[in-house]
């Protein structure tokens, strides 16, 4: 339990009935206490005496009292089970659906927990809290997974309740929380809970980062009451905690507390007074990052329902009446546990906002108007269907929180949690147009952010970069004895790990380069139509770099003479040029020349790769081919055809 709910009398069951025996009587005396522990107990034993027909009322009264405490403990199986008992006895009181709705909600349940808020929203068809849980469970339906990861404190947590972490502000190797150990100090057992009265425990960190066990903090601070859910002044040096208060002419609360650290030790608490009101629950304290507020959680009166989340001003020179956050963070249900980053960001559970069931953390973001708070649920897997709340932060996003999922019994456990880095990077590999890495090349890049690295082409060609998302690029590699390359993308603004894949192939200036996908007519000079695109990616890299000179080339396979052959690869080389100046190239540019078979190709590794057949470095020689089977023959005869071009010059029309 978490002392603030642990202390509160139940709404809306107090309602005893006219005949009450004096078992029942008893269990309502422990409810109105607060004692939800003993009053459940109570309850099971007069629903389980009361077995007459006549009977039938008051077993529904017990079942529907047992389960708002069962509520109260978090045991929502429990609590559910006896809010359908009290409905199959006909309990004339439509908030037992209301009740199953949320229990129903907590176990994950959310087909059958819309379907107790529909019953309910029929006798109140304008209950926001029936409404808002519809709204949540369709949410936790539809799912909205995080980048987040949660794992169990294991190290830190006992086996009972540990909940509501926090540091002291810049002290990031000791996490002080609220637990109610059965090491906890005293003897005496809550009569809310059942467990020992929960004290404030202290775990650090050893040499190497790890965290030590946690032990009870030093002084006076704990006591035989219940003590638990700190904050602390910036300078470290204050802590202000919430206390339950009892006392027997009185319901039992809560109130804010603080205590004095001197050295290591922690001074017995005393009561922080909020402008006079001894009536009102004050708990769950935090501390503006400036020391200049103190926010808390209250059902004083001027709220909007439940508990809300208030502020009051607590510097010595300025002391302020609360004030209430208003209704864009306070909903009719409860808003508790309030941590605040800046003036403009705060993170609260709450039951009243659309969740995924029992308290879920939200984060309020102050717009830059500085008159709006937009609230946004913080997600699975911080979120559950259980209760989820009392988050701290260390440096960046990271820290722990508590919650009581998973936990049959009810207890809350201690959860970290780390928002990892969005990795998002483009690697690749900077290649010839034979599929080798292009020794000492270069890779540059420009985002639209200011980015600009620059980075060496690893041995192997490869390369990789670290990105922003929603980015523009241009990228560009470029080695010695080769033509530059440009390449332009933008990076997705998805807020998730991302990695990108871009080779360069650049076109060497000082030996030929094939053309790949130079198509020609049988026996002619024509050049086919699926010679279009490789020829006007030729154009491209012309036009790219404008002080270029490039000779054609043209070469032939072993069939037909070598005059033949000589005048047909010459016709071709000149096809390839007269489409080229066609397309806006200077002709002063362009040489053409054929050279027929007398320059076999020999097998790189791309075309071994393309070839299986061929082993890399073999000359594909008339002989050799000759000396194929028929398939390879044509295979080889189509390798030996081929376009290229050659970098003859680089200063064109650079006076």
């Amino acid at each position: 339990m978490k002392l603030w709910k642990a202390a509160l009398v139940l709404a809306g069951v107090l309602a005893v009935a006219s005949c009450s025996t004096p078992k029942m009587a008893t269990a309502d005396e422990q409810l109105a206490r607060g004692e939800y522990f003993n009053a459940a107990a109570t309850y099971r034993k007069v629903y389980n005496r009361l077995k007459k027909r006549s009977d039938r009322q008051m077993r529904g009264e017990a079942a529907f009292k047992m389960a708002g405490c069962y509520e109260k403990l978090n045991m929502a199986s429990r609590a559910a089970a006896a809010y359908r008992s009290a409905a199959r006895y006909d309990y004339p009181d439509s908030s037992l659906y209301l009740g199953l709705g949320r229990t129903l909600q907590a176990e994950g349940r959310y087909k059958e927990a819309i379907e107790a808020y529909a019953d309910y929203l029929k006798y109140r068809p304008e209950d926001p809290v029936a409404q808002e849980g519809m709204r949540g469970c369709r949410k936790a339906m539809e799912g909205q997974k995080t980048r987040y990861l949660v794992k169990p404190a294991t190290e830190l947590n006992s086996h009972r309740a540990d909940f509501s972490p926090m540091y002291v502000p810049g002290e990031y190797d000791r996490l002080y929380f609220t637990t109610s150990t059965e090491k906890a100090k005293g003897d005496a057992r809550s009569e809310i809970t059942g467990t020992k009265r929960s004290d404030i425990y202290v775990a650090k960190k050893d040499g190497n980062g790890k965290w030590q066990r946690p032990e009870p903090v030093e002084g006076e601070l704990n006591s035989e009451a219940d003590e638990g859910i700190v904050s602390f002044s910036p300078d470290g040096q204050t802590m202000y905690l919430t206390v339950a208060r009892r006392s027997p002419a009185a319901d039992t609360s809560v109130e804010i507390h603080t205590s004095r650290r001197s050295d290591a030790s922690w001074s017995a608490s005393r009561p922080f007074e909020i402008d006079g009101d001894t009536v009102s629950a004050y708990g769950h304290p935090a501390v503006s990052p400036d020391g200049k507020w103190l926010y808390f959680s209250s059902d004083r009166p001027g709220g909007f329902g439940g508990k809300d989340i208030w502020r009051m001003r607590i510097d010595d020179d300025h002391r302020s009446a609360p004030q209430n956050l208003g209704n864009q963070i306070n909903t009719p249900g409860d808003e508790e546990f309030p941590f605040v980053r800046s003036d403009s960001l705060i993170y609260f559970a709450s039951d009243g906002h659309p969740g995924f069931g029992g308290l879920d953390l939200f984060v309020a973001r102050r717009d830059e108007s500085g008159l709006r708070w937009n609230v946004e649920n913080l997600g699975q897997p911080l979120n559950s269907s259980a209760d989820d709340f009392g988050i701290t932060f260390a440096e960046g996003e990271k820290g722990y929180f508590s919650s009581n999922r998973g936990d049959a019994r009810g207890y809350d456990n201690l959860y970290s949690f780390e928002l990892p880095d969005i990795e998002v990077a483009i690697s690749g590999y900077v290649l010839d147009k034979d599929e080798e890495p292009v020794p000492g090349a270069t890779v540059r890049i420009v985002g639209a952010d200011g980015t600009m690295k620059r980075e060496k082409a690893k041995d192997d060609g490869s390369f990789r970069f670290r990105l922003n998302r929603g980015t523009k690029y241009v990228m560009q590699a470029g080695a010695e004895g080769y033509l530059n390359v440009k390449q332009e993308f933008e990076s997705d603004p998805a807020e998730e790990d991302a990695e990108y894949a871009l080779d360069f192939i650049l076109v060497a200036a000082t030996k030929p380069q094939t053309v790949e996908n130079v198509f020609y007519d049988f026996d002619r000079a024509t050049l086919r139509p699926e010679s279009k695109e490789a020829l006007d990616e030729l154009v491209a890299l012309l036009n790219e770099h404008p002080n270029i000179r490039i000779r054609m080339t043209s070469h032939a396979d072993r069939v037909g003479t070598e005059a033949y052959n000589q005048a047909l690869s010459e016709r071709r080389a000149k096809s390839v040029v007269d489409y080229l100046i066609a397309a806006g190239i200077a002709p002063a540019r362009l040489e053409f020349q054929g050279l027929g078979k007398s320059q076999p190709k020999r097998v790189t590794k791309r075309i071994s790769r393309l070839y299986p057949q061929f082993a890399e470095g073999t000359l594909l020689d008339e002989a050799t081919v000759e000396a194929m089977n028929d398939d390879d023959k044509a295979a080889a005869d189509q390798i030996n055809r081929r376009t290229e071009f050659e970098v003859t010059a680089t200063d064109y029309d650079m006076e």
